[in-house]
């Protein structure tokens, strides 16, 4: 399969696009996937402009809302993860993962595909600290604070992609795993980004958590974004059995002239033959959700993750069994529902030039269809639900679920009264740029009754 991986696309969708395009005409080929590794930008309109964390006169709404309202259709299925630069109150709404439109694919916080064969996993988000504890706990609108923490890689997910088994083909992440340079030139990156210097000599340049799956899950690829600039480098692993696996990573830069921020490559075997790519849900992943529900938090409080020497289970790698429970609710169809639903009206760029302040937060029916077949809690309702907000489904209507039933979106009983949780420590808004350039369908009170201790 030919795979175009991009760097960050900052919303340049249009150019990114009409770049592969370029490529497969002089080439004479067919890119049969594109991977976009974060700052996607998937802006619909002015209000979600609003929810990116960059400077008022950074804010460009560029050209993602052409495919989401339907005026442009992506010419290549594409997925993508989330990086510090987002549209963070629509990607909330796709924890999971989602269409963010028609043929564009959001891994959602983490999350494992596959397509033609070839096992996807990702990691949206970049690592900090002071956060990766905590659970989900922010919502739209965002403080000067959440509008940063928001995109912050949290423990659960780390834990949840640690239970995987058996080979992954790709795995990409926004930040780089922390050392990869020294699997790589890494003089010529320093000599490309002085800056790089000191963090590259006292080993601090890039994550800690990306550097430890890395090590963990030993996958073929391994693709990065963030830091505006290419770097490749080849990582050597051993095995139990003294067999050696490579994971060959790539870095790529962010879609302006003249940068390196778009590489093809060929992966697993040829399709070309095959018109229709479809994305799969990976099995084994949905079991782990499935498994670690109880281990979600929407709280702004350390929520640690089991581990050996405890009482309660910390291996939650799926048994057959499991899976095959999930593969029963699924209905034995493991093939990702192309069920994209626009939410919100999208921009008008002859007629939507006011002001615009952030929106309040929205459930998405994808994730409510999903939470419902698998039984597992959408943490953005959660967090609505504590809050008393009303569950706000926008311009939405109906969607239906692999039984053909319309989904509830309300809440029967009366919802619990319950503190809403506090909001995030105040934080230096530079820290964030690491790089230096230019559910369930059950009532309230059930739920939170269930719910309570993680939350």
């Amino acid at each position: 399969m030919r795979i175009a991986v991009e760097g960050c696309a900052h919303g340049e969708l249009e150019k990114i696009y009409d770049t592969v395009g370029l490529i497969e005409k002089e080439q004479g080929i067919k890119v049969d996937l594109l991977i976009c590794c974060g700052d996607f930008q998937s802006t619909r309109n002015l209000e979600d402009l609003n929810c990116m964390a960059v400077p008022p006169k950074y804010r460009d709404i560029c050209t993602f809302y052409k495919y989401y309202s339907g005026e442009k259709k992506a010419p290549i299925l594409t997925i993508f993860i989330g990086g510090n630069h987002e549209a963070s109150n629509y990607l909330q709404e796709l924890p999971y993962g989602g269409w963010v439109a028609p043929r564009i694919y959001y891994l959602g916080y983490a999350g494992v595909v596959s397509v033609g064969g070839i096992r996807i996993a990702g990691l949206s988000g970049i690592f900090k600290a002071h956060d990766y504890h905590k659970g989900h706990f922010e919502m739209a609108p965002y403080t000067e604070s959440t509008v940063r923490s928001v995109y912050h890689i949290r423990n659960l997910e780390v834990f949840r992609l640690k239970q995987l088994s058996g080979q992954l083909d790709i795995c990409i992440s926004h930040d780089w795993p922390r050392g990869i340079y020294h699997h790589g030139n890494a003089e010529q990156l320093m000599r490309f980004k002085p800056f790089f210097r000191e963090e590259i000599e006292k080993n601090t340049l890039g994550n800690e958590t990306c550097e430890d799956l890395l090590n963990f899950l030993k996958p073929s690829y391994w693709f990065s974004a963030h830091l505006h600039c290419k770097f490749a480098a080849a990582v050597k692993h051993s095995s139990e059995g003294g067999e050696e696996k490579v994971t060959k990573f790539l870095a790529l830069d962010k879609c302006l002239p003249n940068r390196r921020f778009l590489q093809i490559l060929e992966v697993g075997e040829d399709i070309s033959s095959q018109e229709d790519l479809k994305l799969i849900y990976d099995l084994e992943w949905l079991a782990i959700l499935m498994l670690t529900n109880h281990l979600l938090s929407v709280k702004h409080v350390a929520n640690y993750m089991p581990g050996p020497g405890g009482t309660e289970r910390h291996n939650y790698t799926p048994t057959d069994e499991e899976k095959a429970t999930v593969e029963e609710r699924l209905g034995r169809n493991l093939e990702i529902p192309e069920n994209f639903v626009p939410t919100v009206a999208a921009f008008n760029p002859d007629t939507d030039q006011k002001t615009h302040s952030q929106p309040a937060a929205q459930i998405n029916p994808q994730t409510t269809l999903f939470c419902d077949t698998l039984g597992i809690d959408d943490p953005l309702r959660l967090l609505m639900i504590l809050r008393k907000q009303p569950l706000n489904l926008g311009t939405a209507v109906e969607m239906p679920s692999w039984n053909d039933e319309t989904i509830n979106t309300e809440d029967d009983e009366e919802e619990a009264t319950v503190v809403p949780p506090g909001e995030a420590d105040e934080e230096n808004p530079e820290g964030d740029e690491t790089f230096v350039s230019f559910s369930t369908a059950d009532s309230a009170e059930n739920l939170l009754e269930n719910f309570y201790g993680n939350i």
